[in-house]
């Protein structure tokens, strides 16, 4: 298994595992997606025009494939305390945060990968417990810890993305559009599998 930042990736590969998805977990280390020696770089555009600056382009997740359903997957861990799992049941706000890089560099990897790839944020909340059947459609439990999924494409975000913080360059959604947009992460791929291992992710030539 690839070496994950966080237990949250390490939760979501065990579960591509235990579901046998295809998929490639992308090595930050190695950068194997560009070519060696290569720094590629994305121009973030805040709300403000004239804050326009540049940035590393940063890495993604996981590399998933299916019929008709390729996606880019960058992991968004967030934490749903006990204390907050009640008022998130009566649907109150899931954190949906994502930062202009992350935006950015999501739209840079999906025109490199080219249409048959479709950018994607999965948002895995933590549980302090098992999470309700009427808060989410898909739940995991992993290491002692509960797992929920929520999938929403960069195109959706970004049709309904806010504002939430100028400073810190964030921007999130209203929890009506989140739950408007976003979906189970199993349905889309469960829907059409791969039966033969699924091809290496291609390798692009400087820009």
């Amino acid at each position: 298994m690839a070496q994950r930042r966080h237990h949250y990736e390490h939760a979501f590969e065990w579960y591509l595992r235990a579901r046998r998805v295809p998929y490639v977990a992308v090595d930050e280390a190695r950068k194997a997606l560009i070519p060696e020696g290569q720094g590629l770089k994305v121009r973030v555009t805040p709300p403000q025009a004239d804050q326009d600056h540049d940035a590393a382009l940063k890495s993604f997740d996981f590399v998933i494939y299916g019929q008709g359903s390729n996606l880019l997957v960058e992991v968004k861990g967030r934490r749903i305390p006990r204390r907050s799992l009640a008022a998130a049941n009566r649907r109150g706000r899931l954190e949906s945060w994502v930062t202009l890089e992350d935006i950015h560099s999501m739209a840079a990897w999906g025109r490199l990968f080219g249409p048959d790839f479709t950018p994607t944020f999965l948002f895995v909340y933590w549980c302090d417990d098992q999470p309700p059947d009427a808060l989410f459609e898909e739940t995991f439990e992993h290491r002692g810890k509960w797992y929920a999924l929520r999938a929403i494409t960069l195109e959706d975000y970004r049709s309904a993305m806010r504002v939430r913080s100028l400073r810190w360059g964030t921007v999130h959604l209203s929890s009506q559009s989140f739950d408007r947009l976003s979906r189970p992460f199993a349905p889309p791929i469960a829907a059409g599998m791969l039966s033969d291992p699924p091809p290496g992710p291609p390798v692009f030539e400087p820009l």
